[in-house]
């Protein structure tokens, strides 16, 4: 890349670990609203909140799409954290990666905006982003559908062939493959699949490996 990248970065579990208490919270307070909106039982309600998860993305493009919920209501309900500071779990050593990173930097989340705007608040690392681009901004269509990309891309005028996406989803990064760009998975896992450019164990391993990522 003769140019500066556009960094874009997925969020959960790639710029914080939000396995150990974020996903829990989350998943626990959408079957509590399955059950509360479509009368089902919590064992009901988790089964579909998971089938349209892996089916569509994201639960809520299941339940907009089959049921007529309110996407507004149910991210705000879903994403309701009264001391999300005790449950985040992220390295301090983040910000002053990212400070060195050359080029734009932009997120680019499933998650609603406000809960990102949060999270990276939590972090102190929301000044390193240009911009922050939330499930809503995408017009609800979750990653890995090709239009959240398209959304992104038309709003910031980018050229795919500049952009470098950074997720723990591979699912993801083989959406941004197909449209151009590089790709970069945060994943301890021994395999590297075809449409992986980069895999790297740590954010923080990220400005190391640039110039593999480079070259």
């Amino acid at each position: 890349m003769s140019q500066a990248p556009v960094w874009l970065f997925d969020l959960d579990n790639t710029l914080h670990n939000a396995s150990p208490h974020i996903f829990p919270h989350i998943n626990r307070s959408m079957t509590a609203y399955l059950e509360r909106h479509l009368g089902l039982c919590t064992d009901e309600a988790n089964a579909l909140r998971i089938r349209y998860w892996q089916r569509y993305g994201a639960t809520l493009t299941g339940l907009v799409r089959h049921h007529g919920t309110d996407p507004q209501h149910f991210l705000r309900e879903t994403h309701r954290f009264e001391r999300l500071h005790e449950l985040m779990v992220f390295d301090r050593a983040l910000g002053a990666m990212l400070r060195k990173l050359p080029g734009r930097k932009i997120v680019f989340s499933n998650g609603p905006q406000d809960y990102a705007e949060a999270v990276l608040t939590l972090m102190g690392v929301r000044s390193h982003f240009a911009d922050v681009f939330g499930i809503e901004r995408m017009k609800l269509h979750p990653k890995p559908a090709i239009r959240a990309y398209r959304e992104l891309l038309r709003a910031h005028r980018l050229n795919p062939r500049r952009c470098i996406l950074v997720e723990d989803s591979p699912d993801n990064l083989r959406t941004a493959r197909r449209l151009g760009m590089r790709t970069v998975w945060v994943s301890r896992s021994l395999r590297q699949p075809a449409h992986v450019d980069l895999k790297i164990a740590s954010i923080l391993d990220l400005r190391r490996a640039l110039g593999r990522l480079l070259r």
